[in-house]
């Protein structure tokens, strides 16, 4: 076309996930969106398992699913920071969370959900830390020194600082977003635009990809407006549910939980090394994760 240059030609920001998995060095600050038992990037985190990830701080949402009670499981996790770590419906809490934090395997940054958004504002906005008044007179800053009280200047009343919760790399799963990471999600997205704004670089999977024009058709929908990366993951969020295409398929839920709840009230990790072994090691790539599944398997998750 007349005129125009390579420098004008917008670039595709569709990668592969071991691309957006090789942004994460070990010791990094990652976040995991998503919401308890929805929206998880279960193809990204299975990926960061493949890679042998290590010392990771783990930023999961305000409610985490056990999306990263898995990292706890495979070793990748040496922080946690969530108000909560479970699958409502399924377990109460977390079973490789519970037995990492009482062994002392992990540290857990305990704090509750004002507090955790208070962070991550603090990030957004580049500053050290964000006033808050939840938790004034409770035990949480004598549990979690990082949250201290202080004196407001302007008021003399007594505040907590919620430090900035700082994230190297946000991975998060949406419905839909074209070719320039431009990011559109179904149902719940407050967390993950909050992980976003707070996050350096940001990788979206999502079950389609879809043209500009149908972003551009309703742009007030855009919730990520221009992600580092988009990856294309059909049933990306599996075993967990992707609002519009599926709901969780709890009878793999429950095998997992079997496996870490093994590990959890015996000590031993046999059954938690198996299943990591067939469902993360052992495929070659996310679709072979789905051949594991079976076809039947997931048709039966249909939302409608």
């Amino acid at each position: 076309m007349g005129g125009e240059t390579v420098s004008d030609v917008r670039a595709s920001r569709i990668v592969e996930v071991e691309e957006a998995a090789a942004a994460v060095k070990d010791g990094m600050t990652i976040a995991i969106g998503g919401f308890i038992n929805s929206g998880h990037p279960m193809a990204i985190v299975r990926q960061l398992i493949k890679d042998g990830r290590k010392d990771l701080t783990v930023v999961g949402a305000a409610s985490s699913g056990l999306e990263t009670d898995l990292l706890i499981a495979a070793g990748v996790a040496s922080h946690v920071i969530s108000p909560y770590v479970g699958a409502e419906g399924f377990a109460g809490i977390g079973p490789a969370f519970r037995k990492a934090g009482q062994d002392g395997l992990i540290d857990i940054f305990e704090l509750d959900e004002a507090h955790f958004y208070a962070g991550l504002r603090a990030s957004a906005q580049r500053v050290p830390y964000n006033p808050w008044k939840a938790g004034v007179g409770t035990d949480l800053p004598k549990v979690n020194p990082w949250l201290k009280e202080y004196r407001d200047p302007i008021n003399d009343e007594l505040l907590i600082a919620v430090p900035a919760i700082n994230i190297d790399v946000a991975f998060l799963h949406a419905a839909v977003s074209d070719i320039y990471g431009n990011v559109q999600h179904n149902g719940t997205r407050y967390g993950d635009i909050s992980m976003y704004n707070a996050a350096t670089k940001t990788y979206v999977s999502v079950e389609k990809v879809v043209s500009p024009e149908r972003i551009k058709a309703d742009p007030l929908r855009t919730s990520i407006p221009g992600a580092t990366g988009i990856i294309r993951a059909p049933y990306g969020s599996h075993p967990y549910s992707a609002d519009g295409y599926y709901v969780p398929d709890a009878e793999h839920i429950n095998t997992y939980l079997a496996a870490a709840t093994s590990w959890l009230k015996t000590g031993d990790r046999a059954e938690l090394d198996a299943y990591i072994a067939e469902f993360i090691t052992g495929p070659a790539d996310h679709a072979d994760y789905l051949e594991r599944i079976g076809i039947r398997a997931l048709l039966s998750l249909n939302e409608f």
